[in-house]
């Protein structure tokens, strides 16, 4: 009996995916069952965010990832309303699940595509794979399930690589991405400045039982904003990694234009995240230097616009003293508390992870020590300096692969903005996160979790557009492959 080979794989595929649809309802029931009474509210809105996930994976990978950034924006809205319509506060949620299960799902278009992975991204996703399987075997020994979690939030966003050097996104397509990008940045913002000015219920039941006093007080203009998302932080990096593409090409901005970028900017100050300045501005600065000439003088002007209509706004917006007073800290950075903090962080870690060579492990740092503390962060839960981070959780020897995968990313990035065809706008956006992930080492590990996810999602298109139209040469002729490019 004779089988063919696409048989086999179309067969293992179904397999596949039948195992996920069947094994992820039962694993949230369980964990439904283990978390509380209300776990089943909460599984009843994680399904119900899931099943387009899956639709979409099988059917219409291309808006796959609109909906997982949709999702990544608003799951954390989504799970601080479900507490409060309970009047209970959960510190551990079901819910806080669905961005990672949901972006699971681009696993099922790339198990699906395999075969089309070029040596590139294969060598890429080899190099992190040996310092995640290394963290994660160190984490397992010392962490327990927080290192499960944690190893998630770093493989979910890593998916984005082989993701979109198997999915045919076109030039249009990659613009169809980033103006949804912008519209949900958008409405994230307008949350954002209502929550400024009313501070919804939900939100501030949320944040009289999180305790987190370094957000302010549950009161109008007395908020640092977090929006739709869980913290300042997160919300100061979504609208930051939205905000670049739509301040550099008006094909990017959305459907409110230069308003959207507006909004966004204003709640982004209300945020009162400095470091995401520092990220945006160096974002920017990379695009326009690896612009041609003309591009850079437009881009810059762009520029001029933006700070000259928020040197006008700013003064006059509710409570706008507060505001200003934070952003003249940057002029002051040796008299600012938070860089005090960091500075000593350094001194006091750096001797310990010199004396700890094998790292702690994955689950050792971040939201992942709550699933080993009982719902409270671990030591290592806080760790405002992302270089530290990696190497407490990796190891010297982790870090080497882990540093090397970024070596090997920035030296294909390179190779694509040195390439000078119609995909080079892409390009220039991949090198400009891939320098704002790193300049942002210096606040915070990026990679595992919201951040990792939109950092991987826009070096991830600038790659693999270059790749699946190189993936075409040999079966079509050179003059069409121009047609094709130049058509988009």
């Amino acid at each position: 009996m004779n089988v063919s080979l696409p048989s086999i794989k179309s067969a293992g595929m179904l397999l596949l995916i039948c195992g996920i649809c069947l094994g992820l309802p039962l694993m949230i029931g369980f964990a439904s069952a283990k978390l509380s009474s209300s776990g089943s509210l909460q599984g009843i809105i994680l399904a119900g965010i899931l099943f387009p996930a899956f639709l979409l994976a099988l059917l219409k990978p291309k808006a796959l990832i609109a909906y997982t950034l949709l999702v990544w924006a608003v799951a954390p809205e989504l799970r601080r309303i479900a507490d409060w319509s309970e009047g209970v506060y959960h510190s551990v949620s079901l819910l806080s699940l669905a961005p990672l299960l949901t972006g699971a799902t681009l696993a099922i278009p790339v198990l699906k595509e395999i075969h089309r992975i070029r040596k590139s991204s294969t060598r890429i996703i080899l190099l992190f794979s040996v310092a995640l399987a290394y963290g994660a075997l160190i984490g397992l020994a010392k962490n327990g399930v927080g290192s499960v979690y944690d190893l998630a939030n770093y493989i979910v966003p890593l998916l984005l690589i082989p993701f979109f050097a198997v999915t045919r996104f076109k030039p249009k397509d990659i613009d169809r991405l980033l103006y949804a990008f912008a519209n949900i940045a958008v409405l994230v913002a307008i949350y954002g400045i209502i929550q400024y000015l009313t501070v919804p219920p939900w939100d501030a039941f949320w944040m009289r039982n999180a305790d987190m006093i370094s957000i302010g007080t549950p009161y109008p203009l007395e908020i640092r904003v977090f929006s739709t998302l869980n913290s300042p932080g997160p919300a100061a990096t979504f609208l930051v990694f939205a905000l670049v593409p739509m301040i550099l090409e008006k094909r990017w901005q959305g459907t409110l234009r230069w308003i959207g970028v507006l909004l966004v900017v204003i709640c982004l100050l209300t945020t009162l995240v400095r470091s995401a300045w520092l990220v945006m501005l160096v974002m920017l600065l990379v695009y326009i230097a690896s612009s041609p000439s003309k591009g850079k003088w437009k881009a810059l002007l762009q520029l001029m616009v933006v700070a000259a209509a928020l040197f006008w706004i700013v003064p006059k917006l509710p409570g706008a003293e507060g505001l200003v007073a934070r952003m003249e800290t940057l002029t002051s950075v040796q008299e600012d508390h938070s860089y005090n903090e960091r500075l000593s962080l350094w001194q006091n870690m750096l001797p310990m992870v010199a004396s700890n060579p094998v790292g702690q492990g994955i689950g050792s740092v971040g939201q992942g020590t709550k699933l080993g503390n009982g719902g409270e962060l671990g030591e290592y839960g806080n760790m405002d300096n992302g270089l530290i981070a990696l190497l407490l959780t990796f190891g010297v020897l982790g870090a080497l692969f882990f540093f090397g995968a970024l070596g090997a990313v920035i030296k294909q990035i390179v190779i694509r903005v040195t390439s000078r065809d119609s995909l080079q706008p892409y390009a220039r956006l991949s090198l400009a996160a891939w320098m704002g992930a790193v300049i942002s080492l210096v606040s915070d590990n990026g990679f595992p979790g919201l951040k990792g996810y939109l950092i991987w999602m826009l070096i991830g298109l600038g790659l693999g557009a270059k790749e699946i139209i190189e993936s075409r040469k040999k079966g079509m002729p050179h003059a069409a492959i121009e047609r094709e490019i130049t058509s988009h």
